[in-house]
């Protein structure tokens, strides 16, 4: 498989594409997109069989199944760091190592119903909090310690929306296509 195959596996929607300032209209869609995710999740996850949650969506990718596990990890963490950037002046971040995570018990697990409970949850609660924020909210930042690098949380909201959608494609390559 050559290089360009492999990304575009590993990027079926592209990179995210940094934005700095996002207006107030891309961040309204980014929180859109962010709430719309579980239902899309949930459908989705619905019509897989029992092996669907072993594949891959590339050569040495995560299987299905930890792909989920991920996002659920992934989005409990940008939720609290939102929540930090919010309450505490530019709050310095924990960060994680996703494959570690990715492959501990809960992580690997093949059951995927809980994680795919827990994103509908998070994902309710965490729009009931963007809705709640003022626009100047969003200009409130984070700081990433292993990357040196402030995160506005309206940026962050766009790398979410991005990432829901990124991982969704990952799923239905790998439901739809075997290696």
């Amino acid at each position: 498989m050559s290089n360009n195959s492999l990304e575009s596996l590993q990027y079926p929607i592209g990179k995210f594409q940094w934005i700095e300032k996002p207006t107030l209209s891309e961040i309204k869609t980014a929180i859109s997109v962010i709430e719309a995710f579980p239902k899309k999740l949930t459908a989705l996850s619905a019509s897989f069989t029992e092996s669907d949650v072993e594949k891959t969506y590339r050569p040495g990718g995560w299987t299905v199944a930890q792909v989920i596990h991920h996002i659920a990890d992934s989005h409990m963490h940008c939720y609290l760091r939102l929540k930090h950037a919010i309450l505490e002046d530019t709050p310095t971040i924990k960060d994680y190592n996703e494959s570690d995570w990715a492959n501990t018990p809960d992580g690997a697990s093949l059951s995927i119903a809980y994680s795919v409970s827990l994103i509908e949850a998070l994902h309710q609660r965490w729009c009931v909090f963007l809705n709640s924020m003022e626009p100047s909210d969003f200009e409130k930042t984070y700081f990433h310690p292993e990357r040196k690098k402030y995160y506005p949380i309206g940026t962050t909201l766009l790398l979410y929306a991005w990432h829901s959608n990124h991982h969704l494609a990952h799923l239905q390559i790998a439901t739809k296509k075997e290696f």
